[in-house]
């Protein structure tokens, strides 16, 4: 089943002789509870992708479609209810509220929401995450990985359509790295999460499903395990 849907998607900056194509015409599709990776050189263009998926900029042209809904048909208010209800979104550097403990932070988006945070749901989240014995500690004293995990759990506890990560790992030493792509994987299996991750580690993209190449913008390689090259979607 098709969840994400992209079309001609294109994001410039600049004018003329100081045009940059950040992303060029990228078409691809991700069924329900697919692990993509996405990786390319500095500058290639993920980041900027993973950033229009999750509404969190605007493309100059093209379409996203997730669970059939045109995303950027929405006003700006519709937007931010989307990203808060159906996009789970982890950064490389946490982004966690320094004065609010890692449970609070995990709770979060759900309070801004309006709602009551399930409580038995926290406790699998949190209990998957190993941060039952530091929920109630500040994101100074965790660990980086601990950081991390805390981030993940607020991106996850929504319960969104999609999860977009990047570079999740790029701030964390080896261990902690296989540690938290193993949650990845754990969260893609327990709760079927449909997870794309930018990242420049090759050996963490192997681990994932499929693995999208860009570079200077464009979709270059396509594969899918089990596939041949150019599976999975891409439509280009």
């Amino acid at each position: 089943m098709e969840l994400l849907k992209v079309e001609a998607l294109c994001k410039v900056y600049g004018k003329g002789e100081n045009e940059v194509r950040a992303v060029d015409g990228v078409s691809f599709s991700v069924p329900k509870g697919q692990m993509v990776a996405i990786i390319g050189a500095s500058g290639s263009g993920k980041s900027t992708l993973l950033h229009l998926l999750g509404a969190v900029d605007q493309p100059t042209s093209g379409k996203v479609w997730l669970d059939g809904q045109d995303v950027f048909q929405h006003n700006k208010k519709e937007l931010a209810i989307f990203r808060r209800r159906q996009v789970g979104l982890i950064y490389q550097f946490y982004n966690l509220n320094p004065v609010l403990t890692a449970e609070e932070n995990i709770v979060l988006p759900v309070l801004m929401d309006g709602r009551k945070p399930d409580k038995a749901q926290l406790e699998k989240i949190l209990d998957m995450l190993e941060l039952k014995e530091r929920r109630n500690h500040l994101p100074s004293q965790l660990s980086g990985g601990q950081q991390q995990r805390a981030a993940i759990g607020r991106a996850i506890f929504t319960a969104p359509q999609i999860v977009l990560a990047d570079e999740p790992t790029g701030n964390l030493d080896s261990k902690n790295s296989a540690e938290i792509m193993e949650l990845f994987r754990q969260t893609n299996r327990e709760l079927k999460q449909t997870i794309l991750m930018v990242t420049h580690d090759e050996s963490l993209a192997e681990q994932c499903d499929r693995i999208i190449v860009l570079h200077d913008g464009k979709i270059i390689s396509d594969e899918t395990k089990g596939a041949s090259k150019g599976a999975g979607g891409n439509a280009l």
